[in-house]
């Protein structure tokens, strides 16, 4: 942990703070933390900024009830600069957005970025809205048995593929699989966030059993 004497505050006694969704990694925002506003951040684990236009601290959902419970602060390589990553309650954007950035400059025409987020809200989309031809609507319109069928399936040819020991072959098992798993999701109303969730108590607790197992 660095000293908070290392960090870099501006002219105004202020530092940018990117605040992301510790879940999704989503950037949420960009706002401005003093010294002050800082330190009652690390106090209460929750984002505390220092607001430029009224010129006032600014505790993230005091009003809307939409707080940003901390999960950690980092500083970049020369100090002048925070990413707050946060388990939010509520929309980062006052708009009642999830996040502030949603307005598109530029897009690449030849990379596209992926994530299991825009997978997750494809296949929700695809279920509120039938789309003809499309393999994922057939999964929805066959339903749970349908579905729960190919998550069995798709199990299968990752056991065979990783039992035969090639790798490619069980790479490309294991994301039917995961799609299909997805796709039992949707149909489930279980989210990414969820599942993020049910690891990271899981984790907390297989750190437990390893120090109680080292005590003994």
């Amino acid at each position: 942990m660095i000293n908070l004497d290392e960090l870099k505050f501006d002219e105004k006694g202020l530092i940018p703070a990117i605040v992301v969704d510790a879940i999704t990694k989503k950037v949420l925002t960009l706002a401005y933390m003093s010294r002050e506003s800082l330190a009652i951040s690390m106090e209460k684990g929750l984002t505390c900024f220092w607001s430029r236009s009224r010129q006032e601290l600014w505790l993230k959902g005091e009003t809307s009830g939409n707080y940003q419970h901390i999960v950690s602060i980092t500083a970049d390589c020369d100090g002048d600069a925070l990413v707050v990553a946060v388990e939010k309650d509520g929309p980062a954007c006052h708009t009642g957005s999830d996040s502030c950035f949603t307005r598109p400059v530029w897009e690449s025409e030849e990379l596209h970025e992926f994530s299991l987020e825009g997978l997750m809200a494809l296949l929700e989309g695809r279920r509120a809205e039938k789309k003809e031809g499309s393999y994922t609507t057939y999964l929805f319109e066959k339903g749970l048995d349908k579905i729960l069928k190919k998550v069995g399936e798709e199990s299968t040819e990752v056991i065979i593929a990783a039992k035969a020991e090639d790798k490619k072959e069980t790479v490309y098992e294991i994301a039917d699989l995961a799609y299909h798993v997805m796709v039992l999701m949707v149909q489930a109303g279980i989210s990414l966030e969820d599942i993020h969730r049910e690891l990271a108590s899981r984790h907390v607790i297989d750190h437990k059993v390893k120090q109680e197992k080292m005590t003994k």
